[in-house]
């Protein structure tokens, strides 16, 4: 299919259109976060590997669409959207949620006989991994508790009351699909895992960081950033940088 015909549909979004990209990122937002989010890294990254960042139903222009609340269904519907994606080789990059949505997006891709050149994640533990958390249940106060402790959102837009009431369904709705996630025993897979993690992140141990390793059958690293939950909003360069020597080491 031609680049210039294909329809992005409403899952994927091509922010920095480059047609003779060798490679192909595909990035899986966090709790709340949207495709947006990967602008810079998209920019940044752009024209050697293009970047298709994922928009989950329920928010900015999908407000209207029902939210998804579990992780496997959302993994089918994400796997679905990028398979006219796959002409190219891709690798899929995931931060909190998106990671471990990443991983069962890549379990399912190779299962169909494509093969994601590396799986990066970000801020999660491996999905083996499990700790019973309950934001999902809090009051809308509680949820924007979180979010406000995580340093997730700017603190203008959490004093705006309008733009947070909107928020909060789809806020609730990745927190319960992240919070419910149950590893169902996949077995692991076959693409490189690079697992990023910030030093004074309160959601991810290194230990939990570090078993992300009994989840690929190739090769494992784990890099640690100064910073916490979203520390690569701080460490964005160094982020990229890693990003990039990565998948110019698979392309060769």
């Amino acid at each position: 299919m031609d680049d210039a015909t294909r329809d992005t549909g409403d899952w994927v979004r091509r922010m920095n259109p480059s047609p003779g990209a060798r490679t192909r990122l595909v990035c899986l937002p966090h709790a709340g976060g949207s495709a947006g989010f990967f602008r810079p890294v998209s920019r940044a990254l752009a024209p050697d590997t293009e970047v298709l960042a994922i928009q989950y139903p329920g928010r900015q222009d999908r407000r209207a669409e029902r939210c998804i609340e579990h992780l496997p269904e959302l993994a089918d519907a994400v796997t679905e959207a990028l398979l006219p994606w796959t002409d190219r080789p891709l690798a899929l990059f995931g931060h909190s949620m998106g990671a471990t949505l990443a991983f069962e997006v890549a379990c399912r891709l190779e299962k169909a006989g494509i093969h994601p050149l590396a799986l990066f994640v970000s801020g999660r533990r491996a999905p083996s991994r499990t700790r019973h958390e309950t934001v999902h249940l809090r009051d809308d106060a509680g949820v924007l508790a979180e979010i406000k402790e995580l340093n997730g959102t700017g603190a203008s837009l959490l004093d705006d009351e309008e733009i947070m009431r909107m928020a909060l369904p789809a806020l609730r709705a990745d927190y319960k699909a992240a919070e419910t996630y149950r590893f169902a025993g996949a077995p692991p897979v076959a693409a490189p895992v690079h697992a990023h993690v910030g030093d004074s992140d309160p959601k991810v141990s290194l230990d939990e960081a570090q078993a992300w390793k009994e989840h690929t059958t190739g090769d494992f690293t784990l890099q640690v950033h100064p910073g916490g939950h979203f520390y690569l909003i701080d460490q964005a360069a160094q982020l990229i940088a890693a990003l990039s020597g990565v998948l110019s080491r698979a392309e060769s």
